[in-house]
């Protein structure tokens, strides 16, 4: 018997077992997050005997008589400090680390009430975040520490919370304290677990399997296979290509196949009975190079497909062969971009219960309408009988928006009428869902004496890997904005997707921009040299300002802040002697002419005004963003109005996370649905309104590519950006400044946040991270990819430029996938400035932040 003393209590324990599954699964203590189960993250953090300590890393048995203290075994004072320090500062994002931050806090100032930001930054060095930044986490642990020294008061927002004001987000509480449910933390009686027998090979035809011994085992419920599925094998985000199960007789696409589905009693023995499975495979030759995969004799990722070839994009605009010849400079070059991991805190997991006659899912992802799709595809049932609802999203990137284990999770209740968790290990994650797609690119770019841009020619490839995913859309962004946001309109692009049997490839924060803005933005630098000017003043002269033409033919709209943005970093950009600058725009919305709706129900309810809008949050703070707009537009305090997590059972479809679309497209439409309840509320109390619903919707129209018309609206908006990467002398990152250009800014100290969180992201992408892959096999793990800790990351000053010109949801444009755009060329630009090494290959050579390979002796 072991004897564990949590939260001031004793408990008595018979089997050794890690600290973190005795405190989740059997004390229900879900502040303390299953991020990696590697010890690797962070978010298990707790205190033992007053020192942070991964959970997940020791057994009962070595923490025996001593004091473990989780976040909710914090005092009412510290919970109320903690939670009201972190929302002022925006230190919160998807939430998923902050627990394990709090705890990181409250060791620190129980030992040193008066630490220094330098403190604060290796106290919590070994808790990874991915939305923040790190930059407002420290401001909240100093917020903190303050509040306790000096015994400062908390209060609590009330009133209106109009657009533009910088209020709290409306989940901090739940995501501080750990409260917040996100699919792991459900436990329910009679659940029972199930995970999927993954591939071996990359690429492999299946001859057998062998499931007799898992399933004579005491407490397995079944193992399924694909001949089990009752609807469609294949599902799919957008082609229907992904095999829910690989059946017999057919052949692997990579790792990361499901070969059959495993569902148990316990963990414990799901876990024993995958290992009784025996697959036989006949072994073939991946194809893991698109090049290879482009050629003739190159076997077919999908035996059905005549080629390899997913899709191909070909935009033109002018002759752009013949300016570029007639043009006084001009620069080809060829760059390379490399495969990123999402790496968000939260891993994939749902929760699927039987439902009058379907199911009902708990999920985490981007879209609770593109899982019900999805899953009644595979199921072959009615949108009614598959319900959705999302609970919290420990962040997504674009990386949760295929299916990943929700349609595991809803066929296992289907089969068996049993409540069941589907949850992936941290490298499960790393393998199966879709990644940033590598991408191979040959840029030429051309201006006239005076440095004015007349044409760019480009060809990209891209690596989609073994499923569709989002491959065509992502390669139609790259296109579409590889000439940036310049003032000419002579391009000639050519791209291809192409499937090979590597990890699939899918949406990324920068959706395909952020590979080609990196080559094209280069270029310019070089241009400036030719020319005799400098890299701000190339990019000044040529930038988009209202009323020019874009290169994809768009009018430029009188939002358009390019210039101003890059006003606001002149000045430190020209002082610095080792800066490097880029610019970058991105759409707002899905854009070329596809239906992208965004709709609203306000529901009055006990005096309050409930949102409810089936458009996911997922850390971007969509959820703050939409209740500030009902205040603004319908006169409501804070208190009278509720916010509502997405279900299809009641929330209106409002499109998918992605593409920076639902601060303004959903946006409006809840602002038409409050306009609304305020004409309703001119004669009535909201009392009075008791029962009423008020709808919104919004259409984003938009014209189809190669639309014959003379200016075709691809996008109803764009956001633009520029970025300066300053360096010191030895090579280390002094500060990275950070304008965007934002139309209206809704809540400002979110939008520093995502500002703040995405350069750091692509801080990564440019200098750190590496996700490996040999032969169709992942070598990488979520400790060694290379994510920024809190002691190394540079500082981040973010700028945010204002500018009217639209005329929906107060003139707001989203910024979640911009902020990471510009930041990787900045960055190589201000080492092209320090070395003279001009680097066309990502992450960088011959920086401090090189991650050395070890060398064997």
């Amino acid at each position: 018997m072991i004897t564990v003393q949590v939260n001031g209590k004793s408990y008595e324990v018979e089997k050794d077992k890690k600290l973190m599954r005795f405190l989740r699964d059997d004390l229900h203590l879900t502040s303390v997050k299953d991020g990696c189960s590697e010890g690797a993250c962070g978010t298990c953090t707790v205190l033992i005997d007053g020192k942070t300590t991964k959970a997940c890393v020791p057994m009962l048995s070595k923490v025996e008589g001593k004091e473990i203290v989780t976040v909710e075994g914090l005092n009412e004072r510290e919970k109320e400090v903690y939670t009201y320090a972190f929302g002022s500062v925006g230190a919160v994002q998807c939430g998923f680390c902050i627990p394990g931050m709090v705890m990181c806090a409250k060791g620190l100032i129980d030992r040193n009430p008066d630490p220094s930001r330098v403190e604060v930054a290796a106290a919590i060095r070994n808790n990874i975040c991915r939305c923040t930044g790190y930059k407002k986490i420290i401001d909240g642990i100093l917020l903190s520490a303050k509040m306790f020294r000096e015994n400062l008061p908390v209060s609590e927002e009330s009133g209106n919370v109009d657009v533009g004001t910088a209020m709290k987000r409306i989940d901090v509480k739940e995501k501080v304290l750990g409260t917040g449910l996100y699919p792991d933390d459900i436990y329910m009686d009679g659940m029972i677990y199930g995970s999927a027998v993954r591939a071996e090979y990359p690429r492999a035809k299946v001859l057998a399997i062998h499931t007799e011994e898992a399933e004579a085992m005491e407490g397995v419920i079944g193992v399924f296979r694909a001949e089990d599925v009752p609807g469609s094998v294949k599902v799919g985000h957008l082609k229907q290509d992904w095999d829910t199960m690989i059946p017999v007789g057919a052949v692997t696409h990579y790792l990361g196949d499901a070969i059959c589905l495993v569902a148990a009693e316990t963990q414990e023995i799901l876990e024993e009975a995958k290992k009784k499975i025996r697959v036989e495979y006949e072994v073939l030759e991946p194809v893991t190079d698109p090049f290879e995969a482009l050629k003739e004799d190159a076997p077919v990722v999908h035996v059905h497909d005549e080629s390899n070839l997913l899709a191909h994009e070909h935009l033109v605009r002018g002759d752009a062969d013949k300016v570029i010849e007639e043009s006084a400079h001009k620069v080809t070059m060829h760059y390379e971009t490399p495969w990123t991991e999402h790496a968000f805190l939260e891993p994939e997991c749902a929760v699927a219960m039987p439902f009058d006659d379907g199911v009902y899912i708990y999920s985490t992802d981007q879209s609770i309408y593109d899982t019900q799709h999805e899953c009644c595809h595979m199921l072959g049932l009615p949108p009614e009988k598959v319900i959705v609802e999302n609970m919290l999203v420990g962040g997504g990137f674009g990386g949760k928006e295929d299916v990943t284990v929700q349609h595991h999770a809803a066929l296992i209740a289907y089969l068996t009428k049993r409540i069941v968790k589907v949850k992936l290990t941290r490298q499960e994650s790393m393998v199966i869902h879709p990644k940033r797609h590598p991408m191979w690119m040959d840029i030429t770019t051309a201006c006239d004496e005076n440095g004015y841009l007349t044409a760019l020619k480009a060809t990209v490839v891209s690596d989609t890997g073994a499923y569709a995913s989002l491959g065509g859309p992502v390669l139609q962004r790259a296109c579409t904005h590889a000439a940036g946001p310049y003032n000419f309109q002579v391009i000639d692009i050519d791209g291809k997707a192409v499937y090979t049997n590597n990890p699939p490839a899918g949406a990324f924060r920068g959706f395909g921009v952020t590979q080609t803005c990196f080559g094209a933005e280069r270029n310019l630098d070089l241009l400036a040299e030719k020319v005799g000017i400098s890299p701000w003043e190339i990019r000044y002269r040529n930038a988009i300002r209202p009323g020019q033409v874009l290169p994809n033919g768009q009018i430029a709209d009188p939002s358009t802040g390019l210039a101003e943005t890059l006003d606001a970093v002149k000045e430190i950009y020209e002082k610095e002697p080792y800066a490097g600058i880029a610019c970058a725009m991105k759409n707002a919305g899905v854009g070329i002419g596809l239906p992208d709706w965004g709709r609203c129900r306000l529901i009055i309810k006990d005096g309050k005004a409930e949102i409810h809008a089936g458009a996911s949050c997922i850390g971007q703070g969509l959820g703050t963003v939409l209740t500030q707009m009902v205040s603004e537009t319908a006169g409501l305090t804070l208190e009278q109005i509720k916010y509502c997590r997405p279900c299809t059972a009641d929330s209106p479809d409002s499109g998918t996370s992605s593409g920076s679309r639902q601060t303004l497209v959903t946006g409006e439409a809840t602002q038409r649905a409050a306009q609304k309840l305020k004409e309703a509320l001119a004669s009535k109390s909201i009392e009075e309104l008791e029962g009423q619903e008020f709808y919104g919707e919004y259409l984003a129209k938009t014209d189809p590519m190669g639309s014959d018309v003379p200016n075709p609206v691809s996008h109803v908006a764009y956001g633009y950006a520029t970025h300066v990467c300053i360096l010191n002398e030895d090579g280390t990152i002094k500060k990275i400044v950070a304008a965007h250009d934002v139309g209206k800014a809704v809540n400002p100290i979110s939008i520093e946040g995502q500002i703040e969180g995405g350069v750091i992201m692509s801080t990564g992408y440019a200098l750190t991270e590496k996700y490996e892959l040999d032969g169709g096999y992942v070598k990488s793990k979520y400790g060694t990819i290379g994510l920024f800790r809190a002691d190394k990351v540079p500082d981040v000053e973010a700028i945010i430029v204002e500018k009217e010109g639209i005329d929906v949801a107060y003139g707001a444009i989203g910024i979640g996938e911009i902020t990471s755009i510009p930041t990787a060329p900045a960055i190589t630009g201000a080492y092209y400035k320090l070395s003279g090494e001009f680097q066309t290959k990502l992450p960088l050579e011959n920086t401090p932040y090189e991650k050395k390979k070890k060398v064997k002796k």
